[in-house]
């Protein structure tokens, strides 16, 4: 054997351990310890004075050595005691629950698979929206189903343990399945193209399962102990083509297995819990969104020192800044931030390690669970930045009984649980920041209203429906049975990015493909009291909503959101404030109402029956994009009418083209589309822009005069005059006969021109001025077509009068009538 080598004398670990807890300590350290060297330089090589220096920095030395090992041996005491009241506490032997499995078995396939699906689908789209994969640039979920395997559960039993009040179950989880059904639709990105089905066909999670009863069994908690084991299989295919490999498309495999794991990591594994309500009664209603009032009350023992020096929240800084950090909690000033989901709000700042700020924010839910997050920010003065010093957080979920259960991570990882029986009560909690050992947030939430698929809502204990069946189904029509009517009423606490504090703010409201647009005002609290009207879309369509202030060289952004239109009801108009998210402050008034199309036109006094046409106006367009690249456009408009397809003429080199076109369609209902092109001889047209132009809630023979803000591009809008003209042909001028089949003649004679001299330019190698025969030669067509529509329109118009005298002439006449139905 080898000799051994020599133990060292010092423990170089201990002693840097040592050194920077008296650091931590002692922050006068760094300038005590050159003070004594300094003395003790003089003492030794200038003049004696004694040995005491010396003498009183090895006492110095050995008392704090001391009180380290003490305050180290506590420590030790503590984290052992904790150990031994948790492995001592009162625990329940091992129990076997076949049972559990066979009724698991029993109930999953017509119960809780259908649930789990429905419930896990909408959470699996999110995820992969947000996290795609670099080889994917685009993913679509098009099947999802848990198969017909449930888990198998406690397979070496199960057994209940005591935390502190709280009830805790052991059990363990096993899902091995491979019927299970995952199917997505992935859009490859490069270098691969294409398109490609990526199906999940077995599935493999195990982990150790922790069940906490709440609330006196209203609820469980459950979570897992640690990150479970993560397996997927996946396959790969095109259409019906065979599955390939999973080596055809590399690293999908593992950026599922990462995901999904992650995913578990980041909202089941302790201290992270979910909760199962279990609910006496079941309403049947399904909840879409919710409004709650969030109120951040006041801080406790906070402390600089205490919240940054944790090894979670620790940051790389210079010696001047640990001063900093240890000095007197008195200067502290700090603020919350409030957030939830794309919604944050922001506290006013507050000094002192206990500051109140009692602050309350109207916050939105757009699901029936929703994670309020409050994270605790230091505000310096004279820094623009903030530091982050800690965060807690409070979940909340709609149980079916109409109530509403919060829970949080308490002190220890213990559970903090409230319930709320209805809509309206205050819940009231302390958190404890996460990470750290000192700290504590109290607020208060307050749910003001839940609002259910069915259009009804439920608020102050009561729950308020109009219109609903009694079968609890929805009164939602189909897409072009209602439409809807959204006013912008006012907006209340805008923030303003101009250092004079102006504001001149204007909202984009978008559904579907329309945009509309209100006017400028000119203040931090405007009024708009501006109407807009959509055709309703259905499928799960948002209203976004955008405000902008106009500055001069630029429109900045001061907030958006989304409202849900789902569960709308006729005759129940909705009244609320939207905050804004993306920004600190700001709320919009926003009023909403569903109205059939029939009843709604009766309402305005329209006694159109259908036969018609829309007249439409294209005056001009501003600030559009350049599509060249000398900074202009050649720009003109396509209009598509259901199937008919109408051009304006080519305004060359502007950016503010002025057309002062008139163009006629029959009124079929169809979608009016306007597709702004720019044009060029040879090249391929590109687009500046589209929009759409809504008519089909104007009063008949009455014009609207519409900017219309053009999408797909950052500027540009179109000025238009849309009327619908009712069809009364005493009003109407007739087509001569004589003046149609001159004007028919002059058009024809003037095409065949065009051709003629188009065709002597081609002979003469005149490559370069066909561009202006050719724009001439499609005026000429679109006048063509134009004049086609008129004709058909007579025509139609013509038939129907016809049609009206006839019947007029069949009820005015009873002999014609007894005739007429005696044959």
């Amino acid at each position: 054997m080898g000799r051994r080598k020599k133990r060292s004398v010092f423990n170089v670990d201990g002693v840097m351990d040592f050194f920077n807890n008296v650091m931590m300590e002692k922050p006068y350290l760094p300038l005590l310890i050159p003070l004594v060297l300094m003395l003790w330089a003089l003492e030794k090589w200038i003049f004696s004075l004694s040995n005491w220096v010396p003498l009183v920095l090895a006492v110095w030395v050995t008392v704090q050595h001391r009180n380290y090992q003490h305050r180290m041996a506590v420590e030790d005491l503590n984290k052992k005691w904790k150990r031994f009241a948790l492995s001592s506490s009162a625990e329940t032997p091992l129990e076997h629950c076949e049972w559990l499995n066979k009724l698991l078995i029993e109930i999953w396939s017509n119960y809780i698979n259908p649930k789990l699906s429905l419930r896990f689908q909408s959470i699996v789209e999110k995820r992969l929206k947000r996290n795609k994969s670099r080889l994917i640039e685009k993913l679509e979920l098009l099947e999802f189903s848990l198969g017909s395997s449930p888990p198998w559960l406690g397979l070496q039993g199960t057994r209940w343990s005591t935390f502190g009040d709280q009830q805790v179950m052991h059990l363990g989880f096993d899902w091995d399945t491979t019927d299970i059904s995952i199917m997505l639709l992935a859009k490859v990105a490069k270098p691969f193209f294409g398109t490609a089905k990526i199906v999940i066909n077995s599935l493999r999670i195990k982990g150790d399962l922790l069940l906490m009863p709440i609330l006196d069994g209203k609820a469980i908690l459950y979570s897992f102990v640690s990150t479970p084991e993560v397996r997927i299989s996946i396959a790969f295919g095109s259409g019906g083509s065979q599955s390939l490999p999973a080596t055809e498309l590399p690293g999908v495999s593992s950026w599922l297995v990462k995901l999904l794991t992650d995913t578990l990591a980041k909202t089941m594994v302790e201290p992270r819990r979910q909760c199962f309500s279990l609910s006496a009664v079941d309403l049947r209603k399904k909840a879409v969104g919710g409004i709650v009032y969030v109120t951040v009350i006041s801080g406790k023992k906070l402390s600089r020192s205490s919240l940054k020096g944790s090894p979670s929240r620790r940051q790389p800084s210079s010696g001047v800044d640990g001063l900093r950090e240890h000095s007197d909690d008195k200067d502290l000033q700090t603020f919350v931030e409030v957030e939830l989901g794309e919604l944050t709000r922001r506290t006013n700042v507050r000094p002192g390690s206990s500051p109140r700020w009692d602050s309350t924010f109207n916050m939105i839910l757009h699901d029936n669970t929703g994670i309020v997050r409050f994270h605790l920010f230091e505000h310096t003065p004279g820094r623009m930045m903030y530091d982050y010093l800690a965060s807690c957080e409070i979940k909340m979920r709609y149980n079916t009984d109409d109530s509403t259960t919060f829970w949080a991570i308490g002190p220890d990882s213990s559970v903090i649980a409230r319930h709320s029986e209805f809509c309206g009560k205050a819940v009231e909690m302390v958190l404890p920041f996460e990470g750290v050992n000192v700290g504590e947030l109290a607020v208060k939430l307050v749910i003001k209203e839940w609002q259910f698929s069915d259009g009804s809502l439920s608020f102050n204990n009561l729950r308020v429906s109009s219109q609903s069946s009694l079968n609890g189904s929805s009164n939602f029509l189909s897409r072009t049975g209602r439409r809807i009517i959204v006013k912008v009423v006012e907006g209340k606490d805008l923030i303003t990015k101009d250092k004079s504090g102006k504001c001149n703010p204007y909202v984009k409201l978008q559904y579907g493909k329309v945009l509309q647009k209100t006017k400028t005002a000119h203040s931090s609290n405007p009024k708009w009291e501006q109407s807009f009207e959509f055709d309703e879309i259905g499928d799960g369509e948002y209203l976004k909503i955008k405000c902008y202030t106009e500055e001069v060289f630029g429109d900045d952004s001061i907030g958006s959101a989304h409202i849900s239109l789902e569960g709308l009801v006729e005759g129940s108009p909705r009244d609320v404030w939207i905050p804004l998210e993306k920004v600190n402050s700001g709320e919009l008034r926003i009023q909403i109402e569903a109205v059939r199309i029939d009843d709604y036109e009766g309402s305005r006094g329209s006694s159109y029956s259908g036969n018609g046409w829309i007249e439409l106006v294209l005056i001009e367009a501003k600030d559009l994009v350049a599509a060249d690249l000398r900074g202009t456009s050649d720009p003109y408009v396509r209009v598509q009418y259901g199937n008919l397809k109408r051009r304006t003429k080519v305004m060359y080199k502007t950016l503010n083209p002025k057309w002062h076109q008139t163009l006629e369609f029959p009124d079929n209902g169809s979608s009016l589309e306007l597709h702004v092109k720019d044009h060029n001889a040879v090249l391929p047209t590109s687009s500046i822009g589209d929009c759409v132009v809504e008519y089909q809630g104007l009063p008949p023979n009455q014009m609207a005069d519409k900017w219309i803000p053009l999408q797909g591009v950052k500027r540009g809008e179109i000025h238009v005059q849309v009327t619908r003209k009712v069809p009364e042909l005493e009003k109407k001028p007739s087509v001569n006969p004589d003046t149609s089949l001159t004007k028919a003649h002059q058009i024809s004679s003037q095409m065949k021109q065009m051709m003629i001299k188009l065709q002597s330019l081609i002979d003469n190698g005149n490559l370069e001025g066909i561009s202006t025969p050719l724009s001439e030669l499609e005026a000429l067509q679109d006048i063509q077509d134009e004049y086609m529509v008129q004709l058909e329109t007579e025509q139609m118009l013509l038939l129907n009068k016809i049609k009206e005298l006839g019947q007029e002439m069949l009820n005015s006449s009873p002999s014609l009538s007894r005739n007429s139905f005696g044959s």
